[in-house]
């Protein structure tokens, strides 16, 4: 089956965009499964960057595009940035891009309750991009969404978004907050769904399709392993399952035919909002790896923390997902470092452990056991064969491949699109 499944590994950021992007050109379709807007890509095509929040990266490869039942779609998002990609010169249409019938929408009241919740006077806080995403999944799971297709039916429409405003304006009262108008959300709605509707169609029908013709079919993730409503650093995570499970669920298709697994590894650590992080440096070497990475992010432009690469944390991923492979990023931000560390364990009140505790109390307090390696005086920016990259990079891509269990697929080395090296390609495996 020459289909292939891209998921972050670690708690997002890794790079997915460029590597989907790269994989696309080999790809005839690509599916998002999950998140929303939240989460994005920066692509860099001859010499152009685009910054993609909700489409999937294969949009600007012109190949088929899909958003499948497992996203959640802000209906004003998704057309502004249809608006802005049509601004560098891609021709986004219906054609083009397809969003799944059953796909639940972001409202208003979701980014209004998201913002409550973050701004609560107890010093709680999950980090969110107050994009709304988690509460419109909440409403997915407690059957009082409005969905896509919900947009065609004024009727059925009015009486979903009465269902909705039950739940939401008893919440607005708890806040303290003027309860939302019914009116003045099917008004909106009803305004945006000629725009919307064009564009959706039943996404597993499309897949099913496309899989019959022996096409190529590309599953995007976004976010990463640890951010996974189930399997991530409870309670900062992510609202939906970012692992590659969810590539069947989210589109619709059996999981018998996702086939390759690729997790996108970076090739040190970061993560953005709260919650624990084992290897995250506070001092002047994280600052300068946040530097040279540029680590920022795409959506909310917030500056990252960063840490050693954790290699417990990426074996772990790699037995959740079932990765076949890696594509390791990033790597030319080590240029120049004199020394480098990978965590290979933690310490737990005096015991090792070699994985990541479930409890949120215990992973504030694990302590990292790193190995050191000797840093490259030499460039590995822009190389596009192992004979380029200097002897010490390689002995430190080796290791992390023994410690993580999983072999290196591919190697980027750049944000430019032709920047890989590649040892094992996932459409042909």
């Amino acid at each position: 089956m020459a289909n292939v499944v891209v998921v972050g590994a670690q708690w997002g950021d890794e790079g997915k965009g460029k590597i989907v992007d790269w994989l696309s050109n080999r790809a005839d379709v690509v599916a998002r499964f999950q998140g929303g807007h939240n989460a994005g890509h920066t692509l860099v095509v001859g010499g152009t960057v685009y910054k993609l929040s909700l489409m999937p990266s294969g949009v600007v490869q012109g190949k088929l595009s899909l958003l499948g039942n497992g996203v959640v779609v802000d209906p004003w998002a998704f057309l502004d940035e249809v608006e802005r990609v049509r601004g560098q010169g891609v021709d986004v249409t219906p054609d083009l891009v397809k969003v799944a019938e059953t796909a639940a929408l972001i409202l208003p009241v979701h980014r209004d309750l998201d913002a409550l919740r973050e701004n609560r006077d107890d010093g709680m806080k999950i980090g969110t991009t107050r994009r709304g995403i988690g509460p419109a999944y909440e409403d997915k799971v407690g059957r009082r969404a409005v969905r896509v297709i919900d947009l065609a039916d004024e009727k059925g429409l009015r009486a979903r978004v009465a269902d909705l405003l039950h739940h939401h304006n008893a919440l607005r009262r708890g806040f303290g907050e003027t309860e939302y108008s019914a009116d003045e959300l099917v008004a909106a709605l009803l305004e945006i769904a000629p725009k919307i509707l064009p564009f959706a169609a039943p996404v597993w029908k499309l897949l099913d399709a496309a899989m019959a013709e022996d096409k190529k079919v590309l599953f995007e993730g976004a976010q990463g392993a640890f951010l996974d409503v189930d399997h991530g650093t409870y309670p900062f995570v992510t609202s939906s399952n970012t692992v590659s499970g969810q590539a069947a669920a989210g589109t619709g298709v059996g999981p018998g035919k996702v086939g390759y697994v690729l997790g996108i590894v970076k090739a040190y650590t970061t993560r953005v909002g709260e919650g624990p992080f084992p290897t995250e440096l506070t001092d002047e070497t994280g600052r300068r790896i946040g530097e040279k990475g540029h680590e920022f992010g795409t959506v909310t432009s917030r500056q990252r923390r960063c840490g050693w690469f954790d290699a417990v944390l990426v074996r772990q991923s790699a037995k959740i997902n079932g990765l076949n492979g890696i594509a390791l990023t990033k790597l030319d931000v080590l240029d120049g470092f004199e020394e480098l560390k990978v965590c290979t364990g933690y310490m737990l009140d005096g015991q090792p452990l070699d994985r990541l505790p479930a409890s949120t109390a215990d992973q504030a307090r694990i302590e990292p056991v790193y190995e050191t390696f000797e840093g490259w005086t030499g460039s590995t920016a822009g190389a596009r064969s192992w004979a380029d990259l200097p002897a010490e990079a390689v002995k430190y891509v080796r290791r992390i491949e023994e410690l993580i269990e999983t072999p290196v697929a591919l190697l980027s080395t750049s944000p430019e699109r032709d920047d890989v090296i590649l040892m094992q390609d996932p459409f042909k495996t």
